[in-house]
């Protein structure tokens, strides 16, 4: 993990659960976005793209994508959809903050006013499906966080999601069979996040989050790395692999 700077001023009251994570009339070193961009650049050593739903002064999702892996796409090098990102989110219908993994499929069928946002061969989703083996690295990976970390799985439409969690987790041929149910004219992803609740987050402080939100981005790494072109590497691991 990077080392966090003292002087964040990020606080646990920027997460509001009616209206989303605030990032306007702030300050830099107020603003999670910069904050979570600077420390993710510091500890991989290399650009971070950040996007973003929402506007205005509260957005509702927040993600930090490699640079790298995008501009290694052939196709798709120009967007963020195709790439794995890390994301931080106020779920005001669930009522928790997440932040984990999120990859995207994007429409098989698009609707005519969408068709930039068709799925493309070269997008990150189709080493997910093909990570999803039985016995598998993202296997292990994910029952490791959903069934003894507490993650959750969000699989499918964003419309009609399916819901993992350690109560019903059956593992990657099932979550394979999950993600490929998904209507070809909806929007659909895979998500591997961290729930939490309001008074969990009332009670830490900023830096305190700021760090939970950078340990759970580690926790989800190797699942990310699986599903990359370009892996992400911390720097400080290159340098102990350096003879």
């Amino acid at each position: 993990m990077p080392l966090i700077p003292a002087t964040i001023g990020f606080r646990p009251e920027f997460l509001d659960f009616r209206r989303g994570i605030r990032v306007g009339n702030l300050e830099p070193h107020e603003r999670i976005t910069r904050i979570l961009k600077l420390l993710l650049e510091s500890k991989f050593q290399q650009p971070f793209v950040t996007d973003r739903w929402g506007r205005g002064v509260y957005w509702q999702w927040i993600c930090f994508l490699s640079k790298a892996n995008r501009q290694a796409k052939p196709r798709s090098h120009h967007v963020n959809f195709g790439c794995s990102k890390l994301f931080i989110m106020v779920d005001r219908d669930d009522q928790v903050f997440k932040c984990g993994l999120q990859v995207e499929r994007g429409y098989l069928k698009p609707p005519r006013e969408y068709r930039a946002c068709q799925m493309q061969e070269d997008w990150d989703w189709h080493r997910l499906i093909g990570s999803l083996r039985p016995g598998g690295l993202v296997e292990r990976e994910l029952k490791r966080l959903v069934v003894r970390e507490g993650f959750h799985l969000h699989a499918g439409s964003w419309e009609a999601p399916e819901r993992i969690s350690r109560e019903n987790f059956q593992g990657a041929a099932e979550l394979r069979r999950s993600l490929e149910r998904a209507p070809a004219n909806d929007w659909s992803g895979f998500q591997v996040f961290y729930p939490m609740a309001e008074d969990e987050v009332g009670a830490s402080t900023g830096l305190e989050l700021v760090e939970s939100m950078l340990a759970i981005f580690d926790e989800v790494l190797p699942v990310m790395n699986a599903c990359m072109q370009v892996r992400l590497v911390p720097f400080q691991l290159v340098q102990t692999e350096q003879p």
